[in-house]
């Protein structure tokens, strides 16, 4: 994501505290279902840096190891407040994204790279399965490759205009090729949920397997985030914006190796959020 500062500071915060509030109701039922996650990416730094949000930032990313992640989708809508909403390919036939959103009901936030998807995304935060990464490295290219492939047809068959980091002719071409391939798709009516299905069993290929890492498949380099299980576990209780949340447990090894040194405040050029094209906070 590039970076657009918004033109509120109070939306922004307003946009914080919801994902706050989400935040708490997923720390609540994974303690009560004991179900094991992590804060991580800019929302860890966010909790070790400034003790909250990174002040520019508009979301909430958690990681969940895989048995953790289905745990969470089988047993929470059990006991979760009526207010919030999990969505996800499986909920949603037209979901565009590998993960799951944890979200509030009656609200949208609608970042300017999907506004033009069917699926209308509420206010929330980001739920990310880990799964098994093969040590052979030629084995985990072969796996890399294919969740790339599946996961970007999963995205261009909900929008023909992805987010891209491009400029002038090869801006075009590829926004050329994006859209096209969104209209094949659309026209031979190829399932969004068949295209997750093959993305889902690529990231799953090794979950029974045993190995040394596992990682974010819905990133583009998922080594970049490949963790160990104890890296991550047991975590490390730490404030957020108010409320206890948890960390992982080798969090400075984890943020140097994503993003060197985590404690420098990056220049305007290198901040990241989502640029949203419509926000709804919803009934007051």
């Amino acid at each position: 994501m590039a970076f657009k500062e918004y033109e509120d500071p109070a939306v922004l915060r307003q946009v914080q505290l919801a994902s706050t509030r989400i935040l708490g109701e997923l720390d609540r039922v994974c303690r009560l279902l004991d179900i094991p996650y992590a804060i991580y990416a800019g929302t860890a730094i966010g909790a070790v840096r400034h003790g909250g949000f990174i002040p520019w930032d508009d979301d909430v990313d958690v990681c969940l190891p895989r048995a953790s992640y289905e745990r969470f989708l089988t047993e929470a809508p059990a006991v979760l407040g009526e207010e919030f909403t999990i969505e996800n390919s499986r909920t949603h036939a037209d979901f565009p994204n590998m993960f799951t959103k944890l979200g509030l009901r009656g609200t949208l936030f609608i970042p300017e790279f999907i506004k033009d998807a069917s699926y209308r995304m509420p206010l929330s935060i980001d739920l990310m399965p880990f799964d098994n990464v093969p040590d052979d490295p030629r084995a985990y290219q072969r796996q890399r490759l294919r969740t790339w492939v599946w996961g970007r047809l999963v995205y261009l068959r909900a929008s023909g205009t992805p987010y891209l980091e491009l400029a002038g002719w090869k801006r075009s071409v590829v926004l050329a090729a994006s859209w096209t391939a969104h209209t094949v798709m659309r026209v031979l009516r190829i399932s969004p949920r068949w295209l997750q299905r093959r993305w889902e069993s690529a990231a799953r290929q090794y979950e029974h397997a045993t190995t040394h890492f596992m990682a974010d498949y819905s990133d583009m380099n998922p080594m970049a985030w490949a963790v160990s299980y104890d890296e991550l576990f047991p975590t490390v209780e730490v404030a957020f914006e108010g409320i206890a949340v948890r960390l992982p447990h080798a969090y400075d090894t984890i943020l140097r190796r994503g993003y060197g040194e985590y404690m420098e405040i990056p220049p305007v050029d290198k901040r990241k959020n989502h640029q949203p094209y419509l926000i709804d906070f919803g009934p007051a």
